[in-house]
């Protein structure tokens, strides 16, 4: 099957040479240089991942990730940015981006990020479809709970899984089909991969789920000990989760990975 990638960047021989090495790969691609061209692209041609550059003239990559997931676009959104600082990485989430590269960037670590995020909108649709959320299978054999590597066990603490699709534990409540969530009476406004982090970790709730289980479970794909990858989601999904006043939800269990449990 081939996938069609929307790819905007101003920065000519990026743009030209990415685009090269996309088709090269087997994609169809719309290049564009600017913020205004890529929305009028992504409403014209309505492709499968949009590949997003964060400076751009006009309208930038942020405003242009804001202005699509205000229009309930959910396509997924890899960002390329220059910007290296946890913050600006964080921006690009909050304006809806699914994940992001680094400039200076190896074209091949784009082609697996974008596997990836096609992986798993393809996932995501089959769950919807049959009923199930990420992750799950017809059977409900292949829940990532059961015998998932590199966990370990934290206790009696456990999910509470309804057939329809809905995860609870403590006081969240995910619902896969929807793709919605709920902290207590308030819906949490997540991200693509925020969703499925969270979900993740709730339907193993009470388990350490170690670094590779999570970037092979969210992402398909291990980034290696040095990412900080993994800790900007986990530190933006606190932001969202565990709010002030709330009791914490999400724990750092140092050396190993992260945990969904009531302390």
């Amino acid at each position: 099957m081939t996938h069609s990638v929307l790819l905007a960047e101003d920065d000519r021989p990026i743009r030209t040479a990415l685009e090269r090495a996309l088709t090269l790969e087997g994609y169809q691609v719309t290049a564009v240089a600017d913020g205004i061209q890529a929305l009028a692209a992504a409403h014209r041609e309505r492709p499968d991942v949009i590949l997003l550059d964060v400076m751009m003239p006009g309208i930038d990559g942020l405003q242009v990730c804001q202005v699509l997931r205000a229009e309930q676009d959910r396509t997924p959104i890899l960002m390329l940015t220059a910007r290296v600082e946890t913050a600006d990485r964080i921006a690009g989430l909050d304006a809806g981006a699914d994940d992001y590269v680094v400039k200076p960037f190896e074209v091949e670590e784009v082609f697996a990020r974008l596997r990836a995020l096609l992986r798993r909108t393809t996932a995501g649709s089959a769950g919807a479809e049959d009923g199930g959320g990420p992750g799950t299978g017809s059977d409900g054999a292949d829940e990532p709970g059961e015998a998932s590597g590199g966990a370990e066990a934290g206790g009696a603490y456990e999910a509470r899984v309804a057939d329809s699709g809905v995860v609870e534990a403590a006081d969240l409540r995910i619902d896969g089909p929807s793709r919605r969530a709920w902290r207590g009476e308030r819906e949490l406004e997540l991200t693509r991969t925020e969703f499925e982090l969270l979900e993740l970790l709730a339907r193993n709730a009470g388990i350490v789920l170690d670094h590779s289980t999570i970037y092979d479970r969210i992402w398909g794909y291990d980034f290696g000990p040095g990412s900080k990858n993994l800790a900007v989601y986990v530190g933006y999904l606190r932001r969202k989760v565990d709010v002030p006043g709330s009791r914490p939800l999400i724990h750092t269990v140092r050396g190993v990975g992260y945990v969904l449990r009531e302390d």
